[in-house]
């Protein structure tokens, strides 16, 4: 079993930043990579972005450029730096636990956080 927990979230006007971070615990050694996902009203929930345990990194094309996701392996840890936030990234981000195959391609996992809420509005 592993655990996430996502902190973070919250209200910030367009154009702002805000750091992200998941936690996770309990069977770390199974988790190959990581990714933040994001759900909006309405919508499919949607890769973010993905990072493996070696660091290499995987982006929606709506988000490059403006968003950034690290890892800390020492803390087990992963962050996702969202900068010049627009209205449209308004949604629920979720933490997920899962694989990676061929050289960029992220496999969601069975492991979820909680969410946390990302507002972005003036």
């Amino acid at each position: 079993q592993v655990q996430l927990v996502e902190s973070g979230g919250g209200l910030v006007q367009p154009g702002g930043s805000l750091r992200l971070s998941c936690a996770a615990s309990g069977s770390i050694f199974t988790i190959t990579a990581m990714g933040w996902y994001r759900q909006a009203p309405g919508k499919q929930r949607e890769l973010v972005a993905g990072i493996t345990s070696g660091g290499i990194t995987l982006y929606t094309d709506s988000v490059k450029g403006r968003f950034t996701i690290s890892r800390d392996n020492a803390k087990n840890t992963v962050y996702l730096q969202m900068n010049s936030l627009k209205p449209e990234d308004t949604a629920v981000y979720y933490c997920n636990a899962g694989g990676w195959y061929g050289s960029r391609s992220y496999s969601e996992g069975d492991y979820w956080g909680q969410g946390t809420q990302v507002t972005v509005s003036s």
